[in-house]
């Protein structure tokens, strides 16, 4: 069962480290933050852009907002510049704290449907499983980008939640 103490420790986790990889990315020059690194969407920029891009799309199903234009394969540009992308993640990250503390428990067979463009057909999934898909989504991501930016010569810091500060 998804509980309302998961959801705010998971949404705080995730504006805290949004925070690291987003301080430690603008350490670096924008070139190096649009270089492909080999990373399944290439750049650190355009990684990040996605995982916005992904978490807009996700909270559209959990809270009802706007869900975010085109599809995955346009994800990568959905906020193409830097101040942009840094002022629109603030925003997601304080709409999913504002979600995240106005959530209530969840009964297991409560179900979450929508059309998934990725799939092309409608689908219908327990919301615990979704919920739990989209923080684990953005850490996956997250991880990805920390791996570039120590590639690149950026030095975020830690990434282990049981570290995340109280005040976080």
């Amino acid at each position: 069962m998804i509980g309302p103490d998961y959801v705010r420790t998971m949404a705080r986790y995730n504006r805290w480290q949004n925070q690291i990889l987003f301080s430690a990315a603008g350490t670096l020059s924008h070139e190096d933050r649009i270089t492909d690194r080999g990373a399944f969407f290439g750049s650190i920029q355009a990684t990040l852009s996605h995982l916005l891009w992904g978490d807009t799309m996700w909270m559209s199903r959990f809270d009802g907002g706007d869900a975010p234009a085109g599809g995955i394969a346009g994800s990568t540009v959905f906020a193409p510049d830097w101040d942009g992308l840094k002022a629109a993640r603030a925003e997601m990250d304080a709409r999913i704290l504002r979600w995240a503390d106005a959530f209530q428990p969840v009964a297991p067979d409560t179900m979450l449907s929508w059309h998934s463009g990725a799939l092309g057909r409608d689908v219908e999934k327990p919301l615990a499983l979704c919920i739990t898909h989209f923080f684990n989504h953005q850490t996956h991501h997250r991880g990805q980008v920390h791996a570039m930016l120590t590639s690149a010569g950026a030095r975020p810091d830690d990434t282990d939640l049981f570290m995340m500060p109280d005040a976080a």
